[in-house]
C-alpha cells in the first residue's frame, strides 16, 4: 500500500487543490508515483522514498496536458525547463510510455478543465516560443535526402561544438555504440575494444587502402593506419569534424597515412579503389528510399572480394513509420534519419551483390555506453552549458536517456555486418572466428574450390 502524504503549504490552497487532482489523474495508474511539486511548494508525496520529484513551473503546462496528454509536449517543456525532474531520470521516462496510451473522457476532461481553469499562470509564461528551442527544433526537414538536405541535417547535430562532445565521448572520441568485454569496462576501454573489434573483423593487413563512410572525429581512421598500418580515408559532412580530424591526424603525424575530406558518398570516384570500407553509425542517415544508391557506392568503389563491414542502428518493426519516437527523434536529434529492421537491411545488402558472411548484435553494448554518456554528461554539465545553451544540454541528455531505455527494452537494436564483393566464388575470410579473439594472424583466405 501507498504511504501518502499532502505536504501542501500554499498562499493559494484553492490553486495547489486544484493542481494536485489533476496531477493525480493524469498520473493515475503509474506504478512507481513520483513527488509532485508545484513551483516550490511540494504538494504531495505518494510513497514513502519516491525515486523522482516531477516539478511544474508554470500551471498552464497542465491546461494543455488536460486537452493534450502527448509526450512530445512534456518533452518541448523540459527542454524549456517549464518541467523539471529531480532524482531519477530513467525512472521518469517511464511517463512516456504512460501517455502513449492515456486517454481521457469528456466527462474527466471537463472535470479537469474547471480544475486547470483554477490555476494562475505566470506573468512568463515557458509555454511561448523559445528561441534557443526554435533553433533545436528540425522543421525543414522532409526526408528528401539531397545532398543539400543531407548535409543540413549532419549539421544540425554534429556541428554543435567540438568541446561539448568531447565533454562525454571517450578520449578517442568515439560518438557510437562500444564494445564492452565485461559491463565494469570504462567506456575509453570499450570504445578501444570496438576500434580494434572492427578492424580484426575487416582483417586490416599493412598497405591496404580503407574508406570510412561518416569517419567523425577520426577515430577509426587513426586507430587503423596507427595500429594496423593501413591507408585510409574518411570522408564526413560535418565542418567541425573535419577540423577536428584534421588536426588529430596532424597531431599524431599520420599525414602520409590518413587523409579526411567533406564529401558526400554519392560523389566518391573510382572504381575498385578500396581494399576494404567501412560505414559505422552513419548508414541511418541515408534514407531508406536511398540505401540502394548507398550500396551501390560501396559495391563500384570496392575491389572485388573486398570486405565491407556497415555498423548502423535498428527498428524492431519494417520502416519508419511515424510514431512518438520517430517524430522526436527527427523533430529533435536526427532530422531526416530513418531506420528499418536488420532482415530488411541484410536483404537489400545481398541484392546489391554483397555476399554476408557475419552479423552481430550489439544492443546490449549500445545500452551501456548510452548510461556512460549520460553520465559524464550530468557530471560536466557546468562545464557543457560554457558550450552550449540550458535548452541544447537538456535535449541530449533527454534523448539520450531515452535511447538507453529503448535498447534495454529491445525496441531499438544495433548490427554489425560483415560482407564482401563477390568474386568468382573465392571466401575472403577465414573459416573461423577465432582470429578476432585470439590475436593470431588471419589464416589464408580460401576459394570454394581448394580442398
Amino acid at each position: 500500500m501507498n504511504h501518502s502524504k499532502t505536504l501542501a503549504q500554499s498562499p493559494s490552497p484553492d490553486m495547489n487543490a486544484a493542481a494536485l487532482r489533476i496531477l493525480r489523474r493524469l498520473l493515475a495508474g503509474i506504478e512507481r508515483q513520483p513527488a509532485l511539486r508545484l513551483g516550490d511548494v511540494l504538494l504531495h508525496e505518494f510513497e514513502a522514498h519516491p525515486e523522482y520529484t516531477l516539478i511544474i513551473r508554470d500551471p498552464g503546462l497542465l491546461r494543455r496536458l488536460v486537452l493534450r496528454p502527448d509526450p512530445l509536449l512534456l518533452a518541448e517543456a523540459y527542454f524549456r525547463g517549464t518541467i523539471d525532474i529531480e532524482g531519477d531520470l530513467y525512472t521518469a521516462l517511464g511517463l512516456k510510455a504512460h501517455f502513449e496510451k492515456f486517454s481521457l473522457s469528456w466527462r474527466d476532461k471537463l472535470a479537469l478543465l474547471r480544475d486547470a481553469l483554477i490555476l494562475r499562470v505566470s506573468d512568463q509564461d515557458g509555454l511561448k516560443p523559445s528561441r534557443s528551442l526554435a533553433s533545436r527544433v528540425a522543421r525543414r526537414f522532409s526526408h528528401r535526402h539531397s545532398r543539400q538536405t543531407d548535409r543540413a541535417a549532419i549539421s544540425f547535430h554534429y556541428d554543435v561544438s567540438n568541446v561539448f562532445y568531447g565533454l562525454w565521448l571517450d578520449a578517442e572520441r568515439v560518438y557510437s555504440c562500444a564494445y564492452f568485454e565485461t559491463p565494469d569496462d570504462t567506456l575509453d576501454q570499450a570504445q578501444r575494444n570496438k576500434l580494434e573489434h572492427i578492424c580484426r573483423k575487416l582483417r586490416l593487413q599493412p598497405g591496404e587502402r580503407l574508406l570510412d563512410i561518416g569517419c567523425g572525429w577520426g577515430a577509426l581512421v587513426c586507430w587503423a593506419a596507427r595500429e594496423h598500418g593501413v591507408r585510409a580515408y574518411g570522408i564526413t559532412l560535418s565542418q567541425q569534424q573535419l577540423e577536428y580530424a584534421r588536426e588529430r591526424i596532424r597531431s599524431e603525424g599520420l599525414q602520409d597515412l590518413v587523409t579526411v575530406e567533406l564529401r558526400d558518398y554519392r560523389d566518391l570516384d573510382g572504381t575498385a579503389v578500396f581494399d576494404k570500407v567501412s560505414s559505422i553509425g552513419m548508414f541511418e542517415h541515408v534514407g531508406l528510399a536511398h540505401l540502394p544508391a548507398y550500396y551501390a557506392v560501396v559495391q563500384r568503389v570496392l575491389r572485388p572480394g573486398g570486405l565491407f563491414l556497415n555498423h548502423g542502428i535498428t527498428h524492431d518493426e519494417e520502416g519508419w513509420n511515424r510514431t512518438v519516437a520517430t517524430d522526436f527523434i527527427n523533430r529533435y536529434v536526427f532530422p531526416d534519419g530513418e531506420l528499418d529492421c536488420v532482415s530488411n537491411i541484410q536483404l537489400g545488402m545481398e541484392r546489391s551483390g554483397f555476399e554476408i558472411h557475419d552479423v552481430e548484435g550489439l544492443r546490449s553494448h549500445y545500452a551501456l555506453t548510452l548510461r556512460h554518456w549520460v553520465q559524464r554528461l550530468e557530471a560536466r554539465r557546468e562545464e557543457a552549458l560554457q558550450e552550449v545553451d540550458e535548452v541544447t544540454f537538456r535535449v541530449w541528455r533527454l534523448y539520450m536517456a531515452a535511447c538507453a531505455l529503448e535498447f534495454e527494452a529491445g525496441g531499438t537494436g544495433i548490427y554489425q555486418i560483415v560482407a564482401s564483393k563477390r568474386d568468382d566464388g573465392r571466401w575472403p575470410v577465414p573459416l573461423t572466428r577465432r582470429d578476432l579473439y585470439s590475436g593470431t594472424t588471419p589464416s589464408k583466405p580460401m576459394t570454394v574450390r581448394e580442398k
